[in-house]
């Protein structure tokens, strides 16, 4: 945890500051029961009203500035909390962007969430506490103990798996037990400690009254010096009382901080060879080739990949069919480079992809992912992510391309109709056209649908890949596909099995020459239909 506290460097002052009001906080808290103590015995008892009015105002003055500070302290441990948390958040979610799927995989999407949300406040929280605590609790602690030997009497003394085999299930249920465990250890400690620190504080404060009347009696001690004992004594067993709950949080978020530490602290698989721009950058024509293309995912028995080649030229539909888990999104995801391939390489334009810096090479794709993703914001802003400078006529005309004019054009506001956060609000195949709106809008060289039509019915697929001809006339488009009526028009089809070529050619010299390629139609289509 000590570790993350680095990031509090933009705060010295502020901490400093607030260990200050601290210090006044807790004085002012210690001198109080010494007042009053004063007020009864020489005042109260002996009937000097003036006394009583003078100290009284000293009390008033110090219980002011005790909550003046107080306050302060407060609102300036939470905004370094808070901006300590913020910072965090920011270099956790600057250093995600730069991963590839690879690392993505190996944490995992939720994964990464809970530790940019739950586990920063975890050490946000405790970051907050120890401001307030950390110097506020030993001195009451300590102090108090001074300030009742003044009055003569001693102290008190307290006291993330897959489930793909049988062993990452048995690894899994024995994590799952032993989180169970710890965490009902930790609530049984708590469930008990509260109350016994409670029957410890009145049985003390029992104790204290029992002996400090018979001390009042032999005349030992005065009325005033056992009420500020007792104020004494509350003072070190809350303090004790705040050290226990520390003792219980600081383990926990030390855990959400290495959490976060191994977050920052993951380098990316992928990364640019080269820094800058490409000279070449504008004389892109979008031409892509795997040549004898290998890729196995970490800890598979059987590469994902195996001897991919195919060339895709600009004007082309490229469609790549297949069985579920044969590689095809894996295929197309190691075009802009969210993989590396292990062999082989997939190259645009002759450059090998991982000789492109990333952000030049994706700027030439338009990747419309498998799942439909929208943000919150308007239709018009959603389709203007794929391009930001994009005018209304652009948007207007990839929405058309895209099939989605109609539907857009009858909710009440239009393109400024505002979309809940993942599109919620909408169907999952209008979600599939904006999706391809917003790639179309960016008019690049190469076009990736990753099964993006899947939510459309037959009528619409057809008439969007019908306007997609016309948009893509000098952009390679390789399409991931499920039904065969998707990719039936294709000028190449890929048939992938197991992660390897099971067959490439159009869908009626297919039907001659792959077995695999026949039974995905047979089972989709009849006989007339696949004619």
């Amino acid at each position: 945890m000590l570790r993350l506290f680095r990031f509090l460097r933009p705060y010295r002052a502020a901490i400093a500051l607030v260990m200050t009001l601290v210090l006044l906080q807790s004085l002012s808290e210690l001198y109080l029961p010494t007042l009053m103590a004063d007020i009864v015995n020489k005042g109260v008892i002996e009937g000097n009203k003036p006394y009583i009015w003078r100290m009284g105002g000293y009390m008033l003055l110090f219980t002011v500035l005790g909550t003046a500070v107080s306050i302060l302290a407060s609102l300036y441990a939470s905004k370094i909390s808070s901006g300590f948390g913020r910072i965090v958040r920011g270099k956790v979610f600057q250093h995600a962007e730069h991963f590839s799927l690879r690392e993505f995989d190996r944490i995992g999407t939720a994964s990464l969430i809970t530790r940019t949300t739950n586990d920063i406040n975890q050490v946000q929280q405790v970051l907050m506490m120890m401001l307030r605590l950390m110097v506020m609790a030993p001195m009451m602690c300590i102090g108090g103990i001074i300030m009742a030997l003044r009055e003569g009497l001693t102290g008190i003394r307290v006291i993330r798996s897959f489930n793909r085999t049988e062993h990452e299930n048995k690894r899994f249920t024995d994590a799952n037990r032993d989180l169970m465990e710890t965490s009902v250890k930790v609530n049984q400690i708590m469930a008990v400690m509260m109350p016994v620190m409670m029957l410890i504080m009145n049985l003390s404060t029992i104790a204290i009254v029992w002996f400090g009347g018979l001390r009042i009696d032999n005349e030992a001690m005065g009325v005033g010096d056992l009420m500020a004992f007792i104020q004494y004594a509350m003072q070190i067993m809350f303090s004790l009382l705040m050290f226990s709950m520390m003792f219980v949080m600081v383990p926990r978020a030390s855990a959400s901080a290495v959490r976060i530490n191994e977050v920052l602290e993951l380098q990316p698989s992928v990364t640019d060879r080269v820094s800058g721009k490409s000279s070449a950058r504008d004389s892109v024509s979008g031409v892509v080739e795997f040549d004898d293309v290998s890729f196995s995912y970490p800890g598979a028995e059987m590469p994902a990949l195996s001897g991919i080649s195919f060339r895709a030229g600009p004007g082309e539909v490229t469609a790549i069919i297949g069985g579920t888990g044969s590689g095809k999104s894996t295929m197309i995801n190691m075009i802009p480079r969210f993989f590396d391939a292990e062999g082989g390489s997939v190259r645009i334009d002759g450059r090998d992809v991982r000789d492109w810096p990333q952000e030049e090479l994706r700027e030439k794709i338009a990747l419309v992912p498998q799942k439909a993703v929208l943000f919150s914001g308007t239709v018009a802003d959603n389709i203007r992510y794929g391009k930001q400078d994009a005018t209304m006529e652009e948007i207007h005309q990839a929405a058309a391309t895209a099939q989605a004019i109609d539907f857009v054009s009858e909710m009440p506001e239009g393109f400024d109709s505002v979309l809940a956060q993942g599109g919620t609000n909408v169907s999952g195949g209008q979600k599939q056209r904006l999706s391809i709106a917003r790639a179309l809008v960016r008019k690049p060289k190469v076009y990736l649908f990753d099964d993006s039509f899947s939510a459309l019915d037959y009528k619409t697929d057809a008439m969007l890949r019908r306007a997609l001809r016309a948009e893509t006339t000098d952009a390679a488009v390789i399409i991931v596909a499920q039904r065969v009526s998707t990719v039936m028009d294709a000028d190449r089809i890929i048939v992938l099995d197991e992660g390897r070529i099971a067959g490439i050619g159009t869908h009626q010299e297919l039907m001659k020459t792959s077995d695999v390629y026949r039974e995905i139609v047979s089972s989709q289509l009849s006989e007339e239909e696949s004619a």
